[in-house]
């Protein structure tokens, strides 16, 4: 297999994790091509310089500089919110490069969407960072989902908790992340991980019918969301639901979780148990609890299906996906996709904006 030229837009802690996920790709699937690491991009010397010395790449590059390098074949996009835009569509223009990764979200306007959505037809491979996709339980959840007869959906809920910005000084740290949606908030943030399971299970058919936030901090502008929920309606079935995202969830650590209750049954799943979903379907009458750990199967079989999975697998999954795009794969997250899930980011910020010019 051919060797593959890597690069990086972005040297933060996301960027941490990918180099991980990429450096241990050859641990668990076979058949995998070499990954060398080229070049790390981002807007400070002193970050760019330690992290490529950190992490094994051979060079530290400007942005200018690294646009212009022909030599790199696959680039993972993994900067801040706002220039994610920006820079896929300069990486795109690159012409030797025939695979983007793009962390989420896409991008922060109905203007960048729109330009965007000229590249959904590119020749080149574009996969976007939702990686609870490639959780093992999920991927058995989808695929169960899909092959059984459950009926038309009637109602459901989806959601992603988190507790660390009710602290001042974790706020502090993260104040780039603290800007008005859809650039950030919570929504755009956490809510667009749920929304992208939300979409594969229910399909693009889904419609905001209105949206409320909750969470007031003196230091952090109205404008983003610590709390937020919006109602849906899935026109094609006449599905009902909620979706939740927050920042201030006290207790919850990392919490993404979702129910969809349908004519002949129901499907459900829970972080804290990420190595299962559970279904009930009328006919049995009872809930089955389907285990799922490490079982990655067709693509590996490393480690035994039966060992818990972890937050890092997925991603390296997703890489695997990614980089070799094989047979039999799960749900993918395409750039149609991300846009789909930025639609509905932006549409709840303007029904937060109609709530808060209501109510607060």
């Amino acid at each position: 297999m051919k060797t593959l030229n890597i690069g990086f837009l972005g040297a933060g802690g996301i960027a941490r994790a990918h180099a991980f996920a990429l450096n241990s790709i050859q641990f668990y699937y076979q058949e995998t091509p070499t990954l060398k690491l080229v070049s790390v991009c981002s807007q400070r010397e002193e970050s760019r310089t330690k992290f490529a010395k950190d992490f094994g790449f051979e060079k530290a590059e400007t942005f200018d500089q690294f646009i212009k390098n022909e030599s790199l074949d696959a680039v993972l996009i993994l900067g801040p919110n706002k220039v994610h835009a920006e820079h896929l569509k300069a990486v795109h223009e690159m012409p030797n490069v025939t695979k983007i990764y793009l962390e989420k979200p896409v991008c922060s306007s109905l203007q960048e969407e729109q330009e965007l959505s000229e590249l959904i037809s590119s020749s080149k491979k574009i996969q976007i960072g939702f990686q609870f996709l490639q959780m093992s339980a999920m991927i058995k959840a989808l695929k169960f989902w899909s092959e059984t007869d459950f009926g038309k959906p009637i109602h459901f809920s989806f959601r992603y908790l988190h507790a660390d910005y009710l602290k001042l000084s974790y706020r502090d740290k993260r104040r780039t992340r603290l800007t008005p949606a859809p650039d950030g908030g919570a929504m755009a943030d956490l809510g667009s991980h749920a929304i992208s399971l939300m979409l594969a299970f229910l399909g693009k058919e889904l419609t905001i019918t209105s949206a409320v936030q909750g969470g007031n901090f003196e230091d952090v502008d109205k404008g983003s969301d610590l709390f937020s929920e919006i109602s849906l309606i899935d026109k094609s079935s006449g599905a009902v639901g909620h979706l939740n995202a927050s920042r201030v969830s006290s207790g919850t650590g990392d919490l993404l979780a979702f129910e969809i209750y349908a004519e002949k049954g129901a499907i459900r799943f829970h972080s804290h148990q990420q190595d299962y979903f559970e279904y009930y379907l009328e006919d049995e009458g009872n809930w089955v609890k389907v285990y799922a750990g490490s079982d990655f199967s067709p693509h590996t079989s490393f480690p035994s299906g039966h060992v818990p999975s972890g937050w890092l697998r997925s991603m390296i999954h997703g890489h695997y996906l990614f980089l070799l795009e094989p047979e039999g794969a799960s749900f993918v997250p395409d750039l149609s996709h991300g846009l789909e899930v930025q639609r509905l980011v932006r549409e709840t910020a303007a029904h937060l904006l109609e709530f808060r010019n209501r109510f607060q």
